[in-house]
């Protein structure tokens, strides 16, 4: 799980329609979530990716590292948030931002339900009894069903996931990252303001790139206008 989400949320610093943006971890879990999660994002290195030890680079660009800062800044303010790892950016020399890992009393705080598209994980805690409603919370909250996917041992906690949270991401998955997916084996497209779930990769996405056109050809034509069932008994 913790890998998934640290692979997820800051692989190519986060700049991935796909990234893991947002989780809801239950209350009996996060205590070891919490620390390994902490002990993981800690040893990621930020720098140039020119070399190749470290797993995140700088953003894009001026414009994107100061909306993703501003999101940032947003959590380390809130009252009903709170920022466990990361939270610094420097952008003297690249456009860097650390890791960033914010726990959210509200699961409708703002990075929770807004896009970011940079190195940011939001987390909500909820209650190990409120799983089916905290699955109808994730199924509301966000405009975007691009990618989405459980962790979970208990098959009923997969198929129940599966259900309610049919169309909120036009890919899912199953104990995996939510990014990554192989064009040709597993085609990619999503819903909702995430497109019209053509999908990459697959024969249904053919018809977004062409314009059809359809010939018929008629080898014994009509030489007359009226039909069979028009003549008199």
């Amino acid at each position: 799980l913790v890998t998934g989400m640290v692979r997820g949320a800051f692989e190519y610093q986060g700049q991935k329609c796909s990234a893991a943006s947002r989780a809801y971890i239950p209350s009996s879990l996060w205590p070891e979530v919490k620390e390994l999660l902490i002990s993981e994002t800690t040893k990621i290195r930020v720098g140039p990716p020119t070399d190749f030890s470290n797993f995140v680079g700088p953003v894009i660009d001026k414009a994107a590292f100061d909306t993703i800062t501003r999101y940032v800044d947003h959590a380390i303010n809130a009252t009903d948030a709170e920022v466990i790892v990361g939270g610094k950016y420097d952008d003297s020399i690249g456009y860097y931002i650390d890791p960033t890992i914010i726990v959210a009393k509200d699961p409708h705080f703002k990075t929770m339900k807004e896009e970011i598209f940079g190195p940011v994980l939001t987390v909500y805690v909820y209650d190990d009894d409120r799983f089916e409603e905290t699955l109808q919370i994730c199924d509301s909250t966000s405009i975007y069903g691009l990618t989405g996917g459980i962790f979970a041992k208990e098959r009923k906690a997969v198929s129940l996931a599966l259900e309610k949270l049919t169309h909120s991401a036009g890919n899912f998955y199953i104990n995996d990252k939510p990014t990554g997916a192989v064009v040709g084996q597993q085609p990619f497209g999503g819903g909702r303001a995430s497109g019209t779930n053509d999908k990459a990769g697959a024969a249904s996405n053919l018809l977004r790139w062409v314009s059809p056109r359809t010939v018929k050809e008629t080898f014994v034509p009509p030489v007359e206008f009226d039909y069979p069932f028009m003549e008199g008994k």
